[in-house]
């Protein structure tokens, strides 16, 4: 395989793992923002995918041309000084708050999967993650893109089997839906509000990888594969929970539902493959913020991370579901407004003489 390729391939594991662990390997955030609409939920998630692939393409050329290692610069280039400013702190703001989410999310799948405590099952999450922010950048890429292939096959196996045998009929999906489960009741709006909780999600994470790729067609291709592997997860994940919408609506880890009714090895390995891709997320989310204020590596991000994983570990018993609710959409609104920024950047530089970096 050429190098280039291998490279954008690896962007796009990356960029997979982070996407997939904050935005629906549990299964509970796609249940809320699309499969509740029934079978809405599947333009929704078509909807999503032309924005997130788009979007996330845009992240990382801005990156790749600024060519620095803090998404802090991107923002000020995008938005300028004063408005770039309040929004970076907005945003490093939810980074924090999802990385607690998750770890409040790995608590709730060892506590399904393994039978563990929460509290326990977040402890052991958070040790993880410290460990891992100890190393350097490229073998945190390297952990980051190495769970994904295992979970692309775990995916296919778990739709593809309740697709061929649903537990309830496709034409009768819309009797089992609960819109009012759903942000707004409004599927076309909560799936743009979802797409902009990818991109607020990704885009720091998203600046430094394209910061560091080798070439511009890298920085435009790594992006684009992993849209498409995660628009495609989505689609399957989304489908094996609307022919099973009864239950998965009393689960707080559909996914694991799914995996565990075709066979308890089968939910096990769910269960694994969950925690790893959380454990992703949460390292993904974690270096932006922890680089966002020190020098990577140095004593005061050693300081940073071991107050910041104490502190988001406490605030992590507030509990999975209910933080979900609360957090998610108010960061797929940030999302959003970056989201326009660069559409009206990709605007002006595609149609008109004035060219934007």
């Amino acid at each position: 395989m050429k190098a280039h390729n291998k490279e954008s391939i690896g962007i796009a594991f990356a960029y997979t793992g982070v996407i997939v662990g904050a935005g629906f390997s549990t299964g509970q955030e796609l249940l809320q923002f699309f499969t509740n609409f029934g079978l809405w939920s599947i333009p929704g998630v078509i909807l999503t995918a032309i924005i997130v692939i788009f979007v996330g393409r845009q992240v990382s050329k801005v990156g790749y041309r600024l060519d620095t290692e803090s998404y802090e610069v991107s923002l000020v280039n995008i938005f300028g000084n004063k408005l770039g400013t309040i929004i970076d702190y907005i945003l490093i703001f939810f980074l924090y708050g999802l990385s607690v989410i998750m770890i409040a999310g790995a608590g709730s799948a060892f506590q399904d999967g393994f039978g563990i405590e929460p509290w326990l099952g977040s402890l052991i999450m958070t040790i993880a993650v410290f460990i891992t922010l100890l190393l350097n950048f490229d073998n945190i890429m390297k952990a980051l893109g190495s769970i994904t292939p295992f979970l692309i096959v775990l995916v296919l196996i778990i739709a593809g089997y309740h697709i061929i045998n649903p537990t309830i009929p496709f034409s009768e999906v819309n009797e089992y839906r609960q819109i009012d489960r759903t942000p707004t009741g409004l599927w076309w709006w909560d799936a743009i509000t979802y797409a902009g909780l990818d991109m607020a999600t990704v885009f720091s994470f998203l600046t430094i990888v394209g910061s560091g790729a080798s070439s511009h067609k890298v920085a435009r291709r790594g992006p684009l594969i992993g849209g498409i592997i995660i628009i495609v997860l989505m689609l399957l994940i989304n489908v094996g929970m609307l022919v099973n919408l009864k239950e998965s609506n009393e689960y707080s880890l559909p996914t694991l539902l799914l995996a565990e009714q075709i066979h308890p090895i089968l939910g096990f390995c769910m269960a694994i493959i969950m925690m790893l891709v959380i454990y992703n997320t949460i390292v993904g989310l974690m270096y932006p913020f922890l680089t966002r204020f020190t020098k990577a590596y140095s004593k005061k991000y050693l300081m940073l991370l071991i107050v910041g994983l104490l502190f988001g570990y406490g605030l992590s018993f507030v509990g999975f579901v209910d933080l979900v609710n609360f957090f998610y959409p108010i960061f797929g609104y940030i999302g959003i407004v970056i989201s326009i920024a660069l559409f009206i950047r990709w605007i002006m530089n595609k149609f008109t003489k004035k060219k934007l970096v």
